[in-house]
């Protein structure tokens, strides 16, 4: 995520870009080489703050990101017979995102997944977070990342387009210590690949997870249910949790469970077994331990594909987990952009992360930044067909 490597694609780039504005009915575009960014209005905040789309395009895949929330509003892959379709569910205008969405393509911090009771200490000081979530905080609380609005560049880095989202969360906000300087890219590859750089430095001690909450169907938005999808994790454990959904503190086993996608398996095959656990979660909301842990560069985590598009999306991440929703509580009171109705299982997430609840639960992989610490956190999605 070194600026040096990148150019602005902005008509006040640096000397040598020779980026060009071309104006496109509500929009602009910026362009230079392969790469293509266009940025439109998408509408108006209450306050009167104006809320913009970015698209940008390259190697047949299309991503169109909000400065609200850093939302993906829709993510554009092309099934096999070459034809492009949106496999993110989201919604149409800016007033169906504000009036209640379900993190639809969010970006979320200041911590992804639950905390218990909306508390956590740290260095010896208690802290108390929004409750939003029964009786726990739930990504950031009810105004986290995914409710503020972001600054959005576009850059070009050889062959690859993309956006940075900047942010700086003061401190206190939300209940979390520390000033959190904040930087996201979203960039598409020349292969099409999308890859999410996190980076993150603080003034204060301060725990940090970020993640995206992108719901996908491969068979494309609106088309339905994903219990056909064929799922791939390579994990051989996962994080039980009590009756609100906060981990019970045991690495468990998946073998001989709902939660054993070690080999391909349709997403549905087991969703209604009478487990406790799926029983919790009204089908699977739970962190995946992935074998490889945190590592230094991303590594391979998860294969999904779509029989019918034949749409194949693979995952590689540094994180240590994955939390795997499908779309439990979705109950037929959203429209999505293609003006149908989502219903329970019409979308999964793959939220790549540290552990939920991990500020206590000392056996769970730290996720606390201190001053002169910078986080960092990289997923990579790869789209193919078979």
């Amino acid at each position: 995520m070194t600026t040096s490597r990148r150019t602005l694609m902005t008509a006040a780039a640096a000397a040598g870009l020779a980026a060009t504005a071309v104006g496109t009915g509500t929009g602009t575009a910026y362009a230079k080489g392969g790469g293509r960014a266009v940025k439109e209005h998408f509408g108006t905040l209450a306050d009167g703050t104006k809320v913009d789309r970015w698209t940008i395009e390259n190697g047949r895949t299309r991503l169109s990101v909000l400065t609200y929330g850093g939302i993906v509003q829709s993510l554009e892959i092309p099934d096999r017979h070459g034809r492009l379709g949106n496999v993110s569910l989201g919604f149409a205008d800016l007033d169906s995102y504000v009036a209640g969405s379900p993190y639809f393509g969010a970006l979320i911090g200041r911590y992804g997944n639950r905390i218990a009771n909306g508390k956590f200490t740290l260095d010896g000081h208690a802290y108390q977070l929004p409750v939003n979530d029964g009786p726990n905080s739930l990504h950031g609380g009810d105004k986290g990342f995914d409710k503020r609005v972001w600054s959005i560049e576009p850059f070009e880095d050889g062959g690859n387009v993309g956006l940075t989202l900047r942010r700086v969360s003061p401190d206190g906000e939300m209940g979390y210590p520390g000033k959190l300087t904040v930087r996201v890219d979203y960039t598409l590859t020349s292969a099409g690949d999308w890859h999410i750089d996190y980076e993150a430095t603080t003034d204060k001690a301060t725990v940090v997870n970020l993640t995206n909450h992108t719901y996908y169907n491969l068979g494309g938005e609106g088309t339905g249910s994903i219990y056909d999808h064929r799922l791939q994790i390579a994990a051989s454990r996962y994080t039980p949790v009590n009756k609100t959904l906060i981990p019970t503190g045991e690495l468990a086993k998946v073998a001989g469970t709902p939660f054993d996608f070690r080999r391909s398996k349709a997403v549905g095959r087991d969703i209604r077994e009478a487990h406790q656990q799926v029983l919790y979660g009204q089908g699977i909301d739970h962190n995946f331990v992935l074998d490889k842990g945190i590592t230094s560069r991303p590594e391979h985590i998860v294969t999904v594909s779509e029989p019918e598009s034949g749409r194949v999306m693979r995952i590689a991440t540094t994180e240590p987990g994955v939390q795997f929703y499908t779309g439990n509580f979705l109950v037929g009171t959203l429209a999505g952009t293609s003006g149908q109705v989502y219903r329970q299982g019409d979308g999964f997430c793959l939220e790549t992360q540290h552990f939920p609840d991990s500020p206590n639960q000392a056996g769970f992989p730290s996720t606390v930044l201190r001053p002169g610490q910078t986080y960092r956190s990289t997923t990579v999605h790869s789209f193919s067909t078979r």
